[in-house]
């Protein structure tokens, strides 16, 4: 059976995990953590899958290979709290969360939505970004208005107030948010209705295809400056 919907259960569940936060709370509602939140982001993964396959669409994930951990790595923050509040899914080319280029789902009771690109990347490949939008702007800007003509645009969260040593010179603004860029992503936000239904795999799967062409911009681009 592919993906029905998460249940009403599911962001409640989050909501109580944030007060209690510990691990005998978290035994005594594992079952419904596993019912109402893990297993349906492994069907939403694995139906998004087949359907991306079905479409020649290169993104790949499964159930085992594209689901975060509950569980934080509190070793080095001061927010020692064992438990994430939100749960997530990453799908790539190969399927592994850490290669580059990534289309993921959030989910939490502040916020849900989808996202895709290049988030948090190194210096020296978030440099051959922004560099491969400078030296190639017919490339990147025909893939710039394809993202907008799909109502989506590269998201200007951390970016830099200006751009960096090596852009001086430069008045293209489309260019100039490029170089100013610390993530390559596109956001798009889902409603808490959306996420109760099967059809949050048909919007996941639209999605995919309209950030497409910034996915395929920035694969070539870390392949071709290398």
């Amino acid at each position: 059976m592919g993906f029905q919907g998460f249940g009403p259960e599911a962001l409640p569940f989050f909501k109580a995990l944030a007060f209690h936060q510990t691990k005998e709370w978290f035994e005594e509602n594992r079952a419904t953590y596993e019912r109402a939140v893990k297993g349906p982001m492994g069907d939403l993964v694995e139906d998004v899958a087949a359907r991306l396959a079905s479409a020649k669409i290169p993104i790949k994930g499964d159930r085992k290979a594209s689901l975060f951990r509950l569980h934080r790595d509190a070793r080095f923050s001061k927010n020692k709290d064992p438990y994430k509040t939100n749960a997530g899914l990453a799908m790539t080319r190969t399927g592994s969360k850490t290669d580059p280029g990534v289309l993921y789902f959030h989910l939490s009771p502040e916020e849900c939505f989808f996202a895709a690109g290049f988030y948090r990347l190194d210096p020296s490949p978030l440099g051959r970004l922004r560099a491969a939008a400078a030296r190639a702007p017919k490339a990147y800007k025909p893939m710039i208005a394809k993202l907008a003509k799909a109502g989506l645009a590269l998201s200007e969260e951390d970016a830099l107030k200006r751009a960096p040593r090596g852009f001086e010179g430069i008045d293209d603004p489309d260019i100039l948010v490029a170089a100013r860029q610390r993530h390559f992503i596109c956001l798009r936000p889902v409603s808490e209705a959306e996420i109760r239904e099967p059809a949050l795999a048909d919007a996941l799967c639209a999605f995919a295809e309209d950030v497409l062409p910034l996915l395929e911009w920035g694969w070539d681009a870390l392949t071709e400056t290398r």
